[in-house]
Protein backbone atom coordinates (compact mmCIF):
# COMPACT_ATOMS: atom_id res chain seq x y z
CA UNK A 1 0.00 0.00 0.00
CA UNK A 2 1.22 3.47 -0.29
CA UNK A 3 1.78 5.78 2.53
CA UNK A 4 0.13 9.53 1.85
CA UNK A 5 0.87 12.68 3.58
CA UNK A 6 -0.51 15.93 2.61
CA UNK A 7 0.53 19.36 3.30
CA UNK A 8 0.39 22.67 1.60
CA UNK A 9 3.27 25.39 1.47
CA UNK A 10 3.95 27.78 4.02
CA UNK A 11 1.29 30.26 4.61
CA UNK A 12 2.62 33.08 2.70
CA UNK A 13 2.56 31.08 -0.39
CA UNK A 14 -0.90 30.07 0.47
CA UNK A 15 -2.12 34.16 0.56
CA UNK A 16 0.08 34.70 -3.01
CA UNK A 17 -2.05 31.62 -4.70
CA UNK A 18 -5.39 31.79 -3.31
CA UNK A 19 -8.33 34.00 -3.27
CA UNK A 20 -11.98 33.84 -1.25
CA UNK A 21 -15.10 32.42 -3.29
CA UNK A 22 -16.21 35.19 -3.15
CA UNK A 23 -13.60 37.40 -4.87
CA UNK A 24 -14.13 37.88 -8.67
CA UNK A 25 -10.92 36.89 -11.05
CA UNK A 26 -11.03 40.72 -12.46
CA UNK A 27 -10.90 41.75 -9.12
CA UNK A 28 -7.64 44.63 -8.98
CA UNK A 29 -6.25 45.99 -5.91
CA UNK A 30 -6.33 49.28 -4.72
CA UNK A 31 -3.92 51.10 -1.77
CA UNK A 32 -7.19 50.97 0.18
CA UNK A 33 -7.59 47.35 0.08
CA UNK A 34 -4.50 46.32 1.51
CA UNK A 35 -0.90 48.11 1.59
CA UNK A 36 0.77 44.93 0.78
CA UNK A 37 -0.68 44.28 -2.46
CA UNK A 38 0.14 45.98 -6.25
CA UNK A 39 -1.71 49.52 -7.22
CA UNK A 40 -0.83 48.19 -10.89
CA UNK A 41 -4.06 47.01 -12.88
CA UNK A 42 -3.87 44.45 -14.57
CA UNK A 43 -6.08 43.90 -17.44
CA UNK A 44 -8.33 41.11 -17.56
CA UNK A 45 -6.96 39.93 -20.74
CA UNK A 46 -3.94 39.38 -19.23
CA UNK A 47 -4.82 37.14 -16.57
CA UNK A 48 -4.76 34.13 -18.22
CA UNK A 49 -1.80 35.13 -21.28
CA UNK A 50 0.50 33.94 -22.82
CA UNK A 51 3.36 35.91 -23.94
CA UNK A 52 5.69 35.65 -27.03
CA UNK A 53 8.87 37.18 -27.56
CA UNK A 54 9.30 38.33 -31.66
CA UNK A 55 13.17 38.50 -32.80
CA UNK A 56 12.03 40.24 -35.85
CA UNK A 57 15.25 40.34 -37.09
CA UNK A 58 15.70 36.48 -37.44
CA UNK A 59 12.07 35.71 -37.95
CA UNK A 60 12.24 35.60 -41.74
CA UNK A 61 14.44 35.59 -44.32
CA UNK A 62 14.04 39.50 -45.23
CA UNK A 63 13.64 40.91 -41.94
CA UNK A 64 10.81 43.24 -42.50
CA UNK A 65 8.01 43.61 -40.40
CA UNK A 66 5.59 43.14 -43.22
CA UNK A 67 6.69 39.40 -43.75
CA UNK A 68 6.02 38.73 -40.25
CA UNK A 69 2.34 39.86 -40.58
CA UNK A 70 2.13 36.82 -42.52
CA UNK A 71 2.60 34.99 -39.88
CA UNK A 72 0.04 36.60 -37.26
CA UNK A 73 -2.51 33.57 -37.94
CA UNK A 74 -0.48 30.98 -37.06
CA UNK A 75 0.46 32.73 -33.89
CA UNK A 76 -3.08 32.93 -33.39
CA UNK A 77 -3.62 29.52 -34.14
CA UNK A 78 -0.75 28.52 -31.62
CA UNK A 79 -2.65 30.32 -28.67
CA UNK A 80 -0.82 33.57 -28.41
CA UNK A 81 -2.23 36.51 -26.65
CA UNK A 82 0.87 39.22 -26.30
CA UNK A 83 3.43 39.90 -28.87
CA UNK A 84 6.64 41.09 -27.15
CA UNK A 85 8.96 43.11 -30.06
CA UNK A 86 12.65 43.21 -29.26
CA UNK A 87 13.54 47.06 -29.92
CA UNK A 88 12.26 48.00 -33.43
CA UNK A 89 14.25 51.67 -33.38
CA UNK A 90 17.19 52.30 -35.55
CA UNK A 91 20.42 51.55 -34.32
CA UNK A 92 23.53 53.66 -33.52
CA UNK A 93 26.31 53.05 -36.25
CA UNK A 94 28.33 54.97 -34.06
CA UNK A 95 30.81 52.03 -32.05
CA UNK A 96 28.15 49.53 -32.98
CA UNK A 97 29.01 46.25 -32.58
CA UNK A 98 28.94 43.48 -35.26
CA UNK A 99 27.73 44.02 -38.77
CA UNK A 100 24.05 45.27 -37.89
CA UNK A 101 24.93 46.10 -33.98
CA UNK A 102 22.38 45.53 -31.20
CA UNK A 103 19.02 46.23 -31.02
CA UNK A 104 19.55 47.49 -27.43
CA UNK A 105 21.98 50.39 -28.96
CA UNK A 106 19.24 53.01 -29.59
CA UNK A 107 19.65 56.20 -32.18
CA UNK A 108 16.32 57.62 -31.93
CA UNK A 109 13.13 56.63 -29.88
CA UNK A 110 10.52 57.71 -32.16
CA UNK A 111 12.01 56.14 -35.47
CA UNK A 112 11.61 52.62 -37.09
CA UNK A 113 14.61 50.69 -37.76
CA UNK A 114 14.42 50.68 -41.63
CA UNK A 115 16.17 47.26 -41.66
CA UNK A 116 12.50 46.27 -40.75
CA UNK A 117 10.55 48.16 -42.82
CA UNK A 118 8.38 51.60 -42.37
CA UNK A 119 6.46 52.60 -39.42
CA UNK A 120 3.42 52.48 -41.22
CA UNK A 121 4.22 48.90 -42.08
CA UNK A 122 4.65 48.12 -38.43
CA UNK A 123 1.32 50.30 -37.23
CA UNK A 124 -0.43 47.65 -39.69
CA UNK A 125 0.94 44.92 -38.20
CA UNK A 126 0.01 46.28 -34.62
CA UNK A 127 -3.87 47.08 -36.16
CA UNK A 128 -4.09 43.40 -37.49
CA UNK A 129 -2.41 41.98 -34.41
CA UNK A 130 -5.32 43.82 -32.60
CA UNK A 131 -8.25 42.54 -34.97
CA UNK A 132 -6.91 38.99 -33.77
CA UNK A 133 -7.39 39.56 -30.33
CA UNK A 134 -3.10 39.85 -29.56
CA UNK A 135 -1.71 42.62 -27.93
CA UNK A 136 1.28 44.17 -29.00
CA UNK A 137 4.07 45.43 -26.26
CA UNK A 138 7.50 46.54 -27.57
CA UNK A 139 10.92 46.26 -26.16
CA UNK A 140 11.93 49.99 -24.51
CA UNK A 141 15.62 50.45 -23.76
CA UNK A 142 15.41 53.34 -20.70
CA UNK A 143 19.30 52.82 -19.21
CA UNK A 144 21.03 53.76 -22.23
CA UNK A 145 21.16 55.34 -25.70
CA UNK A 146 23.62 53.90 -28.97
CA UNK A 147 26.53 56.43 -28.82
CA UNK A 148 25.42 58.70 -32.04
CA UNK A 149 21.30 59.07 -30.74
CA UNK A 150 20.53 62.85 -31.13
CA UNK A 151 20.38 63.30 -27.70
CA UNK A 152 24.32 63.04 -27.17
CA UNK A 153 25.06 65.92 -28.81
CA UNK A 154 21.85 68.05 -28.34
CA UNK A 155 22.00 67.60 -24.68
CA UNK A 156 25.18 65.95 -23.58
CA UNK A 157 23.83 66.90 -20.01
CA UNK A 158 21.67 63.95 -20.28
CA UNK A 159 24.11 61.59 -19.36
CA UNK A 160 26.26 60.13 -16.77
CA UNK A 161 29.61 61.04 -17.02
CA UNK A 162 33.05 58.95 -15.56
CA UNK A 163 35.66 61.05 -13.31
CA UNK A 164 37.06 62.65 -17.01
CA UNK A 165 33.25 64.24 -17.87
CA UNK A 166 33.33 61.69 -20.64
CA UNK A 167 30.38 59.53 -21.31
CA UNK A 168 30.43 55.92 -20.87
CA UNK A 169 28.54 52.71 -21.03
CA UNK A 170 27.41 50.13 -18.18
CA UNK A 171 29.05 47.02 -18.03
CA UNK A 172 30.79 46.05 -21.30
CA UNK A 173 28.39 47.39 -23.32
CA UNK A 174 30.90 49.70 -25.52
CA UNK A 175 28.05 50.70 -27.88
CA UNK A 176 26.33 52.70 -25.59
CA UNK A 177 25.86 55.96 -23.21
CA UNK A 178 23.92 55.40 -19.59
CA UNK A 179 21.85 58.08 -19.11
CA UNK A 180 21.66 60.19 -16.14
CA UNK A 181 18.04 60.32 -14.57
CA UNK A 182 19.20 63.11 -12.01
CA UNK A 183 18.16 65.35 -14.84
CA UNK A 184 14.41 65.68 -14.96
CA UNK A 185 14.15 67.28 -18.36
CA UNK A 186 15.73 64.21 -19.83
CA UNK A 187 13.21 62.11 -17.81
CA UNK A 188 10.56 64.07 -19.28
CA UNK A 189 11.57 63.15 -22.82
CA UNK A 190 11.66 59.58 -22.25
CA UNK A 191 7.88 59.32 -20.70
CA UNK A 192 7.13 62.02 -24.26
CA UNK A 193 8.99 58.80 -26.38
CA UNK A 194 6.94 56.50 -24.46
CA UNK A 195 3.14 58.03 -24.70
CA UNK A 196 4.50 58.57 -28.88
CA UNK A 197 3.96 54.64 -29.78
CA UNK A 198 0.74 54.10 -27.46
CA UNK A 199 -0.80 57.40 -28.88
CA UNK A 200 0.62 57.24 -32.78
CA UNK A 201 0.71 53.52 -33.16
CA UNK A 202 -1.17 52.15 -30.98
CA UNK A 203 0.81 49.61 -28.58
CA UNK A 204 -0.21 47.84 -25.63
CA UNK A 205 2.86 48.46 -23.63
CA UNK A 206 6.35 47.48 -22.80
CA UNK A 207 8.98 45.23 -21.91
CA UNK A 208 11.84 47.37 -20.28
CA UNK A 209 15.10 46.97 -20.35
CA UNK A 210 17.83 46.17 -17.19
CA UNK A 211 14.78 48.06 -15.87
CA UNK A 212 16.08 47.38 -12.61
CA UNK A 213 19.00 50.00 -13.44
CA UNK A 214 16.54 52.64 -13.88
CA UNK A 215 15.49 54.27 -10.34
CA UNK A 216 12.45 52.58 -9.28
CA UNK A 217 10.61 56.55 -8.81
CA UNK A 218 11.08 57.12 -12.31
CA UNK A 219 8.70 54.64 -12.99
CA UNK A 220 6.61 54.92 -10.20
CA UNK A 221 6.10 58.81 -11.33
CA UNK A 222 5.60 57.36 -15.21
CA UNK A 223 2.90 54.37 -14.61
CA UNK A 224 0.26 57.08 -14.13
CA UNK A 225 1.73 58.88 -16.97
CA UNK A 226 1.21 56.42 -19.33
CA UNK A 227 -2.28 54.79 -17.80
CA UNK A 228 -3.83 58.71 -18.63
CA UNK A 229 -3.39 57.45 -22.37
CA UNK A 230 -3.23 53.95 -22.17
CA UNK A 231 -5.72 52.82 -19.25
CA UNK A 232 -5.09 48.93 -19.63
CA UNK A 233 -1.25 49.17 -20.04
CA UNK A 234 1.08 45.93 -19.51
CA UNK A 235 4.09 46.86 -18.37
CA UNK A 236 6.95 43.44 -17.79
CA UNK A 237 10.45 44.55 -16.24
CA UNK A 238 13.38 43.23 -17.17
CA UNK A 239 14.39 42.81 -13.59
CA UNK A 240 13.56 40.30 -10.56
CA UNK A 241 13.46 43.44 -8.05
CA UNK A 242 10.17 43.16 -6.41
CA UNK A 243 9.82 47.03 -5.53
CA UNK A 244 9.72 47.38 -9.29
CA UNK A 245 5.81 45.78 -9.15
CA UNK A 246 4.63 47.95 -6.14
CA UNK A 247 3.57 50.65 -7.96
CA UNK A 248 4.86 50.33 -11.97
CA UNK A 249 5.29 47.12 -13.17
CA UNK A 250 2.68 44.34 -14.16
CA UNK A 251 5.04 41.73 -13.98
CA UNK A 252 8.72 41.12 -13.74
CA UNK A 253 11.42 38.59 -15.06
CA UNK A 254 11.62 35.31 -13.10
CA UNK A 255 15.46 34.89 -13.32
CA UNK A 256 15.22 32.76 -9.76
CA UNK A 257 13.21 30.22 -11.19
CA UNK A 258 15.38 30.08 -14.74
CA UNK A 259 18.14 30.06 -12.49
CA UNK A 260 16.53 26.97 -10.60
CA UNK A 261 15.50 25.07 -12.96
CA UNK A 262 19.35 25.14 -14.88
CA UNK A 263 20.28 23.96 -11.09
CA UNK A 264 18.00 20.98 -10.94
CA UNK A 265 19.32 20.16 -14.82
CA UNK A 266 22.79 20.03 -14.22
CA UNK A 267 22.27 18.24 -10.53
CA UNK A 268 20.39 15.29 -13.33
CA UNK A 269 23.29 15.56 -15.49
CA UNK A 270 20.96 17.55 -17.88
CA UNK A 271 23.23 20.84 -18.55
CA UNK A 272 25.45 20.81 -21.08
CA UNK A 273 26.34 23.68 -22.44
CA UNK A 274 29.87 24.95 -22.30
CA UNK A 275 30.95 28.45 -23.63
CA UNK A 276 34.09 28.16 -25.76
CA UNK A 277 37.16 28.92 -24.26
CA UNK A 278 35.63 28.74 -20.61
CA UNK A 279 35.31 25.70 -18.15
CA UNK A 280 31.73 23.81 -18.19
CA UNK A 281 30.06 25.76 -15.73
CA UNK A 282 29.17 24.40 -12.09
CA UNK A 283 26.00 24.63 -9.99
CA UNK A 284 25.21 24.15 -6.60
CA UNK A 285 23.32 20.49 -6.35
CA UNK A 286 19.67 21.41 -6.63
CA UNK A 287 16.36 18.97 -6.44
CA UNK A 288 12.83 19.69 -7.66
CA UNK A 289 11.65 20.16 -4.06
CA UNK A 290 13.88 23.50 -3.75
CA UNK A 291 10.78 24.99 -5.96
CA UNK A 292 9.11 25.52 -2.65
CA UNK A 293 11.55 27.74 -0.76
CA UNK A 294 11.99 30.00 -3.78
CA UNK A 295 7.64 29.96 -3.88
CA UNK A 296 7.77 30.76 -0.55
CA UNK A 297 10.27 33.63 -0.75
CA UNK A 298 9.11 35.04 -3.53
CA UNK A 299 5.42 34.95 -1.52
CA UNK A 300 7.20 36.99 1.13
CA UNK A 301 8.93 39.57 -1.10
CA UNK A 302 6.85 40.56 -4.35
CA UNK A 303 3.53 42.53 -3.58
CA UNK A 304 0.81 40.40 -3.47
CA UNK A 305 -1.20 40.07 -7.07
CA UNK A 306 1.78 40.53 -9.34
CA UNK A 307 2.71 38.52 -12.07
CA UNK A 308 6.46 36.73 -12.71
CA UNK A 309 7.48 35.47 -16.10
CA UNK A 310 8.19 32.26 -16.32
CA UNK A 311 10.41 30.94 -18.73
CA UNK A 312 12.87 27.93 -20.45
CA UNK A 313 13.75 30.28 -22.79
CA UNK A 314 14.57 34.01 -24.50
CA UNK A 315 16.77 36.00 -26.59
CA UNK A 316 19.66 36.25 -23.86
CA UNK A 317 19.37 32.53 -22.62
CA UNK A 318 19.44 31.71 -25.90
CA UNK A 319 22.00 33.62 -27.34
CA UNK A 320 24.42 33.67 -24.39
CA UNK A 321 23.73 31.60 -22.11
CA UNK A 322 22.56 28.13 -24.25
CA UNK A 323 19.41 26.73 -25.96
CA UNK A 324 16.50 25.43 -23.80
CA UNK A 325 18.37 21.63 -24.61
CA UNK A 326 21.76 22.90 -23.65
CA UNK A 327 20.54 23.72 -20.28
CA UNK A 328 17.74 21.64 -19.49
CA UNK A 329 18.48 18.44 -21.82
CA UNK A 330 15.40 15.86 -21.54
CA UNK A 331 13.54 17.63 -18.82
CA UNK A 332 13.09 20.38 -20.84
CA UNK A 333 9.49 19.90 -21.45
CA UNK A 334 8.74 18.91 -17.98
CA UNK A 335 9.89 22.31 -16.90
CA UNK A 336 7.60 24.08 -19.92
CA UNK A 337 4.85 22.60 -18.32
CA UNK A 338 6.09 24.09 -14.93
CA UNK A 339 6.37 27.39 -16.74
CA UNK A 340 2.55 27.15 -17.69
CA UNK A 341 1.07 25.88 -14.40
CA UNK A 342 3.51 27.27 -11.75
CA UNK A 343 2.16 30.58 -10.53
CA UNK A 344 2.54 33.52 -12.86
CA UNK A 345 2.69 34.05 -17.22
CA UNK A 346 4.63 31.63 -19.54
CA UNK A 347 7.09 33.07 -22.11
CA UNK A 348 7.17 31.73 -26.23
CA UNK A 349 11.00 32.85 -27.92
CA UNK A 350 10.95 32.94 -31.33
CA UNK A 351 11.55 29.28 -32.66
CA UNK A 352 10.91 27.69 -29.30
CA UNK A 353 7.56 26.39 -31.05
CA UNK A 354 9.95 24.73 -33.76
CA UNK A 355 12.15 22.77 -31.48
CA UNK A 356 14.66 24.70 -32.26
CA UNK A 357 18.06 23.67 -31.24
CA UNK A 358 20.36 26.41 -31.81
CA UNK A 359 21.58 29.86 -31.01
CA UNK A 360 20.41 33.23 -32.69
CA UNK A 361 23.33 35.37 -33.71
CA UNK A 362 22.64 38.38 -32.10
CA UNK A 363 24.92 41.23 -34.18
CA UNK A 364 24.05 39.65 -37.86
CA UNK A 365 21.38 38.23 -39.89
CA UNK A 366 20.81 34.66 -39.29
CA UNK A 367 18.86 32.12 -41.10
CA UNK A 368 15.15 32.17 -40.03
CA UNK A 369 13.32 28.99 -38.17
CA UNK A 370 11.94 26.01 -39.70
CA UNK A 371 8.26 27.58 -39.46
CA UNK A 372 6.42 24.91 -41.74
CA UNK A 373 5.56 21.84 -40.96
CA UNK A 374 4.43 22.38 -38.04
CA UNK A 375 5.82 19.22 -35.87
CA UNK A 376 5.09 18.10 -32.31
CA UNK A 377 6.25 21.42 -30.49
CA UNK A 378 3.87 23.63 -32.51
CA UNK A 379 1.18 21.05 -30.41
CA UNK A 380 3.21 20.87 -27.58
CA UNK A 381 2.86 24.18 -27.17
CA UNK A 382 -0.47 25.02 -29.05
CA UNK A 383 -2.26 22.14 -26.05
CA UNK A 384 -0.39 24.38 -23.03
CA UNK A 385 -1.50 27.79 -24.29
CA UNK A 386 -5.09 26.04 -24.89
CA UNK A 387 -4.56 25.03 -20.68
CA UNK A 388 -3.35 28.19 -19.79
CA UNK A 389 -6.87 29.55 -21.45
CA UNK A 390 -8.99 27.61 -20.38
CA UNK A 391 -8.36 26.88 -16.37
CA UNK A 392 -9.34 29.18 -13.89
CA UNK A 393 -6.84 28.04 -12.04
CA UNK A 394 -3.88 29.02 -13.96
CA UNK A 395 -4.89 32.97 -13.67
CA UNK A 396 -1.64 34.87 -12.98
CA UNK A 397 -1.48 36.87 -9.99
CA UNK A 398 -4.72 36.32 -6.94
CA UNK A 399 -7.18 35.20 -9.30
CA UNK A 400 -5.43 32.24 -9.85
CA UNK A 401 -6.19 29.16 -8.03
CA UNK A 402 -4.78 27.85 -4.39
CA UNK A 403 -1.59 25.90 -4.69
CA UNK A 404 -1.13 23.12 -2.89
CA UNK A 405 1.74 20.66 -3.08
CA UNK A 406 1.78 16.85 -2.40
CA UNK A 407 5.05 15.19 -0.74
CA UNK A 408 6.41 11.98 -2.57
CA UNK A 409 9.59 10.05 -1.23
CA UNK A 410 11.72 11.80 -3.99
CA UNK A 411 13.37 14.73 -4.23
CA UNK A 412 12.83 14.72 -7.83
CA UNK A 413 8.60 14.34 -8.11
CA UNK A 414 7.40 17.11 -8.22
CA UNK A 415 3.46 17.18 -7.61
CA UNK A 416 0.75 19.98 -6.91
CA UNK A 417 -2.83 20.99 -7.53
CA UNK A 418 -3.77 24.49 -8.34
CA UNK A 419 -8.22 25.07 -8.04
CA UNK A 420 -10.32 27.60 -8.22
CA UNK A 421 -14.34 26.92 -8.45
CA UNK A 422 -14.56 24.33 -11.25
CA UNK A 423 -11.38 24.74 -12.65
CA UNK A 424 -8.42 22.05 -11.02
CA UNK A 425 -5.46 21.28 -12.84
CA UNK A 426 -3.00 18.61 -10.95
CA UNK A 427 1.03 18.41 -12.41
CA UNK A 428 3.21 15.81 -11.71
CA UNK A 429 7.04 16.03 -12.97
CA UNK A 430 10.09 13.97 -13.03
CA UNK A 431 13.06 16.33 -12.62
CA UNK A 432 15.15 13.27 -11.51
CA UNK A 433 18.34 12.09 -13.53
CA UNK A 434 16.99 8.41 -13.65
CA UNK A 435 12.96 6.91 -13.97
CA UNK A 436 11.53 6.40 -10.36
CA UNK A 437 8.00 5.01 -8.61
CA UNK A 438 5.91 7.33 -7.70
CA UNK A 439 5.45 7.11 -4.09
CA UNK A 440 3.33 9.59 -2.21
CA UNK A 441 4.30 10.66 1.58
CA UNK A 442 0.83 11.34 2.22
CA UNK A 443 -2.51 11.80 0.44
CA UNK A 444 -2.31 11.92 -2.76
CA UNK A 445 -4.03 13.92 -4.96
CA UNK A 446 -7.81 13.57 -5.83
CA UNK A 447 -8.15 12.67 -9.22
CA UNK A 448 -11.62 11.76 -9.59
CA UNK A 449 -13.64 13.18 -12.04
CA UNK A 450 -10.47 14.23 -13.91
CA UNK A 451 -8.50 13.32 -17.96
CA UNK A 452 -5.18 13.01 -18.64
CA UNK A 453 -4.58 16.21 -20.37
CA UNK A 454 -2.97 15.11 -22.71
CA UNK A 455 -4.46 12.01 -24.17
CA UNK A 456 -7.65 12.43 -23.00
CA UNK A 457 -7.85 9.68 -21.28
CA UNK A 458 -9.50 9.15 -17.39
CA UNK A 459 -7.18 10.12 -14.67
CA UNK A 460 -5.11 7.47 -12.90
CA UNK A 461 -1.96 7.12 -10.82
CA UNK A 462 -1.33 3.07 -11.15
CA UNK A 463 -0.24 1.24 -8.00
CA UNK A 464 3.74 1.17 -7.98
CA UNK A 465 4.11 3.67 -10.96
CA UNK A 466 7.38 4.18 -12.66
CA UNK A 467 7.44 7.71 -13.58
CA UNK A 468 10.66 8.26 -16.38
CA UNK A 469 12.90 11.13 -15.91
CA UNK A 470 11.50 13.87 -17.62
CA UNK A 471 7.87 12.18 -17.83
CA UNK A 472 5.09 14.74 -16.96
CA UNK A 473 1.34 14.41 -16.37
CA UNK A 474 -1.41 17.11 -16.25
CA UNK A 475 -4.83 16.59 -15.11
CA UNK A 476 -7.74 18.54 -15.68
CA UNK A 477 -11.66 18.30 -14.80
CA UNK A 478 -13.60 16.38 -17.20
Amino acid sequence: MKKFFFFSLIAGVASLFSVGCNKKADKVATPERDSTYTTVNHPQWSRNAVIYEVNLRQYTPSASVKEFGEHLPRLKELGVDILWFMPIHPISELNRKGELGSYYAVKDYKAFNPEFGTIEEFKAVVDSAHSMGMKVILDWVPNHTGCDNAWVTEHPEWFSKNEKGEMYGPFDWTDVYELNYDNREMRAAMVDALKFWLTEIGVDGYRCDVAGEVPTDFWDETRPQLDSVKPELFMLAEASKPELQKHAFNMGYNWPMKDLFSEIAATSGQYTFKKEGEPMRTFPQKYAIAIDSLLASQAQEYPKDSYLMNMITNHDLNSWEGTEFERLGNLSDAFAVLSYTLPGMPLIYTGQETGMNRAFEFFKKDEAPAWEPRNEYFTFYQKLNALKHNEAALAAGEAGGEMVRYATQSLSLYAFSRTKGESSVVVIVNLGSHDEYLTFNGKEPDLTNMVNYFTGKPASIPEDYLMKAGEYLVFVNK
